[in-house]
């Protein structure tokens, strides 16, 4: 008897993920143009040990102002951190 996929699994292939190593003052030049390119689910920024600072999806209709806030707390992240690494989750 073969079983019947479930509906909370995901069909089709599974998202890509990249990862940049970045400093603080090009970190919201590299979020802006990711988010730019149009095919990123998600954006995570850790600082240099590992730990997560900030995570965000990113919708088809995230654009102008409703993404303003978001660009202006990865800003004030940019500031207070040297080095971090942005892992970016694409559509497949």
């Amino acid at each position: 008897m073969s079983e019947e996929p479930r509906s909370d699994e995901p069909m089709g292939e599974e998202p890509r993920s990249e990862t940049y190593n970045v400093t603080g003052e090009d970190l919201l030049g590299k979020v802006k143009s990711l988010v730019n390119e149009g095919n990123v689910r998600r954006i995570t920024i850790k600082d240099k040990t590992g730990r997560e600072l900030a995570s965000f999806p990113l919708t088809v209709g995230l654009v102008g102002i409703v993404f303003a806030p978001t660009l202006a707390a990865i800003g004030a992240l940019a500031a207070l951190i040297t080095e971090c690494t942005i892992t970016v989750e694409r559509a497949p």
